[in-house]
């Protein structure tokens, strides 16, 4: 059975069940598997013709414990991503659109709430669901979003029996959809939180509450964000399928990923790890360009949240980054506890060349203006008559820029992580056309809103969760 550990040290031997409801460990760090299990050639060959939620039980199955294995799993599967019950709305789930001879899109938005994270979340929910009502417990969900993970998280969650739920975003910084996603959402388990300050404000909160044990303990709280390892096995499942489709996850390929959290990027890594034969993973971002920094130099230094038109985007600490440093140290949780903590306190912090050199073995990144994000959603509109979303065009400009640095007869797939519906505004600056939401949301702008205004302060949070979730 795949057991798990901290990064930082403190915690080991932990079964999936158990980091599925914790999310981040005691220490401060997240959870990531002991092993990296191999699928083999035959196996990799074999999910060519496979269904989606049969590519996610070969992908997602090495690492469950007894609770959650053959039937049980293949039934949750099922439930998520089959036709009958599913609340995907493409067939394919996550389908392939060819733009150029050897480019493709990955579209991601073809779920409830329009984004990437749905492909998780609504799997997040029903394995929720299951190890509540086997443990008999309820827990209460804090999470922060930069735009998406909310509304996707709420959605995924909502049906969950034993969930109270506390999201915060923050005020003004999120799209009119996005938010009005999760603030329409009239369910009593269900707390929208709009604080007064940024994205990295809103997940600092909510790592400040994991960290306070004594409120942790009392609430019994539980996270759904890409802190969770869950989130981030559930997002590696469509790197498989984009690879069976266009090679039987035989043939290497690129991917370009719009890059905040780093999360979805790292999801990648996970597939590569896995035996998936990619070779090279480019980080796209916008001008808070941090990561793209971290690439170039291998000094990772904080520079202030600048908004833009990827409000998904505009983060300086990225959580999932710590996974990476992990394993780019050698699953050294020492050294990289003594990172983490130089990094908290004073801002940046540096690695030496042999790591930077190995980073590069397989990623490179890439920063994308606003102005150039205009451009490229003008570009395609006019190329393709297709419209994106400004974090699908972040990572096509990104896929743009590395043409001559990938091989030519690698096929590269740039992640399309939003509906162009969610950002309607910039779209229609860039193309003139204004995107209509889809027929199932189409009431959205007209439903009656629900959230509570937090200032950027841990004792308001904790006393207005223990207000509303009382325990």
């Amino acid at each position: 059975m795949m057991t798990y550990s901290s990064t930082r040290g403190g915690e080991s031997g932990k079964s999936f069940s158990e980091i599925l409801l914790s999310g981040l460990a005691s220490d401060g760090g997240l959870f990531m598997p002991d092993s990296w299990p191999q699928l083999s050639a035959d196996q990799l060959k074999g999910m060519a013709g496979k269904s989606y939620a049969e590519i996610a039980y070969d992908v997602i199955s090495p690492f469950v414990d007894e609770h959650f294995a053959g039937a049980r799993l293949k039934t949750i599967l099922e439930k998520t991503y089959g036709a009958a019950e599913t609340r995907f709305h493409d067939k394919s789930i996550t389908p392939l659109r060819q733009l150029e001879p050897n480019l493709w899109s990955l579209e991601l938005f073809h779920g409830p709430t329009m984004a990437f994270k749905d492909v998780a979340l609504q799997l997040l929910g029903h394995l929720f669901d299951a190890a509540l009502e086997d443990r008999g417990e309820r827990v209460t969900i804090v999470g922060a979003t930069s735009g998406d993970t909310g509304s996707a998280a709420i959605e995924g969650c909502l049906a969950c029996k034993n969930v109270d739920m506390f999201i915060l975003f923050p005020d003004g910084r999120v799209s009119d959809v996005q938010r009005r996603q999760m603030t329409t959402v009239n369910a009593p388990n269900v707390h929208p939180i709009a604080v007064k300050g940024t994205f990295d404000d809103c997940q600092n909160l909510v790592k400040a509450s994991f960290n306070d044990h004594d409120f942790r303990k009392s609430q019994n709280l539980s996270a759904v964000n890409s802190i969770n390892w869950a989130r981030i096995i559930a997002q590696t499942v469509y790197y498989f399928v984009a690879s069976a489709a266009l090679g039987g996850c035989q043939r290497p390929l690129s991917f370009v990923v719009p890059t905040g959290n780093f999360g979805n990027i790292l999801a990648a890594y996970v597939a590569k790890k896995m035996g998936l034969p990619i070779e090279k993973l480019i980080v796209a971002t916008n001008s808070n360009d941090i990561l793209t920094r971290f690439f170039e130099s291998g000094k990772m230094q904080m520079d202030g949240v600048h908004p833009t038109l990827a409000p998904s985007m505009d983060i300086q600490i990225s959580s999932n980054f710590e996974r990476y440093l992990f394993e780019l140290f050698g699953r050294d949780s020492a050294k990289l506890k003594d990172v983490m903590e130089i990094f908290s306190a004073e801002g940046h912090f540096e690695v030496n060349a042999g790591h930077l050199a190995s980073a590069h073995h397989l990623f490179d990144a890439a920063r994308v203006s606003d102005a150039e994000t205009l451009q490229t959603i003008a570009q395609i509109h006019k190329d393709a008559d297709l419209l994106m979303d400004p974090h699908s065009a972040i990572g096509l400009n990104a896929a743009y820029q590395m043409r001559d640095k990938l091989p030519k007869d690698t096929p590269v797939v740039a992640l399309a992580c939003a509906h162009p519906a969610k950002f309607p505004d910039a779209v229609e600056k860039a193309t003139g056309v204004h995107p209509a939401l889809p027929e199932f949301v189409s009431d959205l702008m007209g439903r009656e809103e629900h959230m509570h205004h937090l200032d950027n302060d841990l004792a308001a949070l904790q006393s207005y969760i223990k207000e509303k979730s009382p325990r």
